[in-house]
């Protein structure tokens, strides 16, 4: 029944074993991919005939977790996968990147790509192994493509660098990197540091190199063997008719255009520029033609290529003129504005623009119910800290649909939120919950970079102590041939036309976060060096104009709730919580202030101001303290007996107001001076044989 394939490799001391012709057979490509426990289904297929006139390449990428595979069941009433998870996006978007610039230009059929986790064995991540999955399944296909591609991930520690390391190993490292690229290069980069310097972290990319080269000989070794022949496919040539009147009519008026200053003003005078040509060539060509019966694949084809050469002429003026349509030398920031407190209400605000990108950062301080649940497919937990990225259509002065977050907006604000992550105090030291909010309220090109640098001001304006500010800065490539140009903060229009977009943010000790993105089969060791010393001097500017802003976190504001933190002795914590939960109930009650307590003894208190904070430390250091010899309570009278009275000193613990030592006076009778329900300071005076004595008149 199965004509089943199977080919192995060592890697990093473990097995990887990839299989065809089992599963999915149906499929153009299919591959299982295992390593360790850990089983991938990864299929690639194409359409039937290729989209007319597309000017984009539709490709999907989907990575689906199934909770089976890790012998859990979904959460929700309907007990099954339900949307992707954010992690799901992330690693989708993760493999979506290398994949994308493998394709011939012009292959315009849309193509398919799922990755479905079968098993997990919480060991070997699936992430990875998603790109050299899709990468092996599109090679024995009958779809065009470029690779092979793969990828893997690298983390550091002592020293020494650890190839595709587990989720626990990761913790304790100070790198988490993801590379991905062919055989002779690089071609995306996705990294997480504390603060990593800009050597050590090429050093990691090339060593992930090293690995990428050895999974890219052997997929090419099993496709040699077991793929299928491509489809004929060929780029269709622009039409000569259409070629030579954009060429004669607008080529040096395009030129002109395209070097307007301003975003808006150069888009309007690129549009308009079309809309002019475009009239013209209709007049000239079909003087007598209806508009609705004008040939449509035509039409399109003036515009494709009209755009196609703007993009020409953009590239050839930075390349070979160093000139950037804005007029910036390449290693120029735009101009930078940075202030805080912009809103009245929320706890830390900032306000940063670089050129026309502009973050509007709020900070909000909560408790340990504000934490984020995390429920995928490895073990439940809560983060402390997320950040939250917002693309609203009105950034760059459009109409559309607000709906719930998208990939852009989960990946730029991971992206963002591991980037602030490494800076972030510890529980211990800053017990609050924190969110952080990137609006962007304008865009033109980095916002994720944007993000980064009005949080970490954001932050310090909330009084978060954090180590140290984080500035983001995105580097851009213009390359042809051997010939290239590295560009510092890229705007839109150069990250649209251009070859790479380079991420790279950190504080002035080192890298907390990296992100290449190409569109180009690759890049070398000389370009990603170039880049990344760019940006280290961009990022020292602009750190600059930050800790000028505000170099060190602000005092919490007035209603910012007060959080602190004690830690009792684990004995007691029955008694702090009371016969169902009666006594900590009662501090709820009496102040409003919320009140959790860990099996560790750790007691957190959250009130909404420094008042009742300290009324709620008094309530719970009354259930929790021990009595001490010759120390003054304030005691109610609980009984009367003839020979005195006893009072509760706190509680659960009693003692005895004997009738001698209630006055200096003598007294004759306990019940003429004194009633159940009385209050008033008294000192401990024996606690002998565990019996409390006590005394109001040597108060």
């Amino acid at each position: 029944m199965f004509d089943e394939k199977i080919m192995e490799l060592e890697l990093a001391g473990r097995t990887l074993k990839v299989s065809t012709g089992k599963i999915s057979r149906q499929s153009s490509g299919a591959i299982v991919i295992q390593y360790g426990d850990t089983v991938l289904l990864s299929t690639a297929n194409r359409s039937k005939e290729a989209r007319k006139g597309a000017d984009f390449f539709p490709l999907t990428v989907d990575y689906i977790e199934k909770f089976y595979s890790t012998g859990k069941f979904p959460g929700g009433f309907n007990k099954r996968e339900g949307r992707p998870s954010t992690n799901a996006t992330l690693v989708a978007r993760l493999i979506d990147r290398p994949i994308r610039p493998m394709f011939p230009d012009g292959f315009n059929y849309d193509v398919h790509i799922v990755n479905t986790v079968l098993s997990y064995d919480e060991i070997n991540t699936p992430d990875y192994l998603g790109i050299i999955g899709s990468s092996l399944a599109l090679m024995i296909s009958d779809i065009p493509f470029l690779g092979p591609v793969a990828g893997v991930t690298v983390g550091y520690k002592n020293g020494e660098f650890i190839l595709n390391p587990s989720p626990k190993e990761l913790e304790e490292s100070e790198l988490d990197l993801s590379v991905a690229g062919t055989k002779d290069a690089v071609n995306m980069v996705e990294a997480g540091a504390k603060e990593l310097d800009e050597e050590t972290m090429l050093k990691a990319i090339m060593f992930a190199h090293d690995n990428i080269k050895k999974i890219c000989e052997f997929q090419e070794e099993f496709a040699k063997l077991y793929g299928k022949e491509n489809i004929e496919f060929e780029k269709s040539e622009v039409l000569p008719l259409v070629k030579d009147f954009i060429d004669s009519n607008g080529y040096e008026r395009l030129q002109q255009a395209v070097l307007t200053t301003g975003k808006k003003n150069r888009e309007e005078a690129v549009d308009s520029l079309e809309e002019e040509l475009l009239e013209k060539f209709i007049q000239e060509n079909y003087p007598d033609v209806p508009e609705e019966d004008l040939p449509e694949d035509i039409i399109l084809e003036f515009k494709n290529y009209y755009h196609d050469l703007m993009k020409k002429l953009v590239r050839e003026a930075i390349l070979y003129h160093k000139h950037r349509v804005d007029g910036r030398t390449t290693t120029e920031i735009r101009p930078l504005d940075a202030q805080i407190n912009v809103l009245p209400i929320p706890h830390g605000s900032a306000l940063f623009t670089r050129g026309e990108t502009q973050s509007l950062a709020i900070t909000t301080l909560g408790t340990k119910e504000d934490e984020q649940l995390i429920d995928n497919l490895e073990k439940e937990y809560y983060k402390k800290f997320y950040l939250h990225y917002n693309f609203p259509p009105y950034s760059v002065g459009e109409v559309g649909r607000m709906g719930s977050p998208g990939r852009r907006e989960l990946g730029h604000g991971s992206l963002a939120e591991r980037a602030l992550r490494y800076v972030i105090p510890s529980e211990e030291e800053f017990p609050y919950t924190i969110r952080v909010v990137s609006e962007i309220t304008e865009s033109n090109g980095s916002s994720s970079q944007a993000s980064i640098c009005g949080g970490s001001l954001s932050l310090m304006s909330a009084g978060v102590p954090i180590k140290e500010h984080v500035a983001g800065i995105a580097m851009g490539l213009i390359k042809e041939g051997e010939e290239f140009t590295v560009l510092t903060d890229i705007m839109g229009l150069e990250d649209h036309l251009g070859d790479m977009d380079f991420k790279v943010a950190g504080t002035k000790s080192g890298i907390t976060a990296l992100q290449m993105d190409i569109k180009i089969t690759g890049i070398t060791e000389e370009i990603m060096r170039i880049a990344l010393n760019q940006a280290h001097q961009a990022r020292l500017e602009i750190l600059e104009l930050m800790n000028n802003t505000i170099s060190k976190p602000a005092e919490l504001k007035s209603n910012v709730p007060r959080i602190q933190q004690i830690t009792i002795p684990k004995d007691k914590i029955a008694v702090l919580i009371g016969p169902s939960g009666k006594n900590i109930k009662s501090i709820i009650e009496q102040t409003e202030a919320t009140v959790d307590i860990t099996d560790d003894g750790l007691v957190s208190i959250f009130a909404k101001d420094a008042e009742t904070l300290e009324k709620t430390l008094k309530l719970v250091d009354s259930y929790v303290r021990e009595v001490e010899y010759n120390e003054v309570y304030e005691g109610r009278v609980v009984s009367i007996m003839k020979f005195g009275a006893f009072m509760e000193i706190l509680p659960g613990k009693e003692g005895l107001l004997h009738i001698s030592e209630i006055s200096p006076e003598r007294v004759e009778k306990v019940e003429d001076v004194l009633s159940v329900g009385d209050v008033f300071k008294v000192r401990v005076i024996s606690m002998e044989g565990g019996k409390i004595s006590l005394s109001k008149k040597k108060v």
